[in-house]
């Protein structure tokens, strides 16, 4: 029964909230996963290959979308949105050749830092 409630909340939820709202929303997600590795590093890392494939989807769709032609943002924008995409790609390639926990922080910060800023929270 709860599991029912649960999916018509989200359903509804994913109409309801605006695009920016959905990607803080992803970004969360995808930082609270590697947070949850980083504080049982010893006994989770066999759920980091998981994590690190939803955040490199969510970065994909960040970078496939500041390199469309049709963006609306501004060039500059867009660029740097790219660069800091190729960064986290960068750093998730090498996360999955070698564990790392500081490097796990990283992703963490940049996560929660995006996703702030798309919330205009700035925190």
């Amino acid at each position: 029964m709860y599991h029912q409630g649960a999916q018509a909340y989200q359903q509804t939820a994913r109409k309801t909230e605006s695009p920016r709202d959905r990607e803080a929303n992803l970004l969360s997600r995808a930082a609270a996963n590697f947070q949850l590795i980083v504080d049982a590093w010893e006994t989770k890392q066999d759920s980091l290959n998981e994590a690190l494939l939803f955040n490199r989807r969510i970065w994909n769709i960040f970078l496939t979308s500041v390199t469309r032609e049709d963006n609306p943002l501004p060039a500059p924008v867009r660029q740097n949105i790219a660069n800091l995409g190729l960064f986290v790609m960068n750093e998730t390639r090498e996360l999955h050749m070698e564990p790392a926990k500081a490097k796990l922080t990283t992703l963490i910060n940049i996560n929660r830092q995006l996703a702030a800023g798309l919330r205009g929270t700035g925190d």
